[in-house]
């Protein structure tokens, strides 16, 4: 039996990948690349400030592997602590 794969990658966008891929000349397959290295990028960063601010809560295995929906919701829920530990005048590490 396959093993189920998860990812956060939204499949209806790369379902068409290679037939794209194909009929592109070197410059926008070059675009792409880029445009896809900045998303790696930024979702490593994004993955790396959730492990920092979650203090061994999460790890970064774990955080590759959230969802869109799960990222934005702890994000939320980080901003949200930022702000009343400001508000409180406590100190935020």
């Amino acid at each position: 039996m396959p093993a189920r794969i998860r990812t956060t990658i939204y499949t209806r966008y790369d379902k068409f990948f290679r037939i794209r891929l194909l009929t592109w000349d070197s410059d926008e397959i070059s675009k792409e690349v880029d445009k896809m290295e900045k998303e790696t990028v930024s979702l490593k960063e994004e993955a790396l400030r959730l492990c920092w601010n979650m203090r061994g809560g999460l790890n970064y295995d774990q955080a590759m592997m959230l969802s869109v929906s799960e990222r934005e919701t702890i994000s939320k829920i980080i901003k949200d602590n930022l702000e009343t530990t400001k508000k409180s005048g406590l100190p935020y590490f």
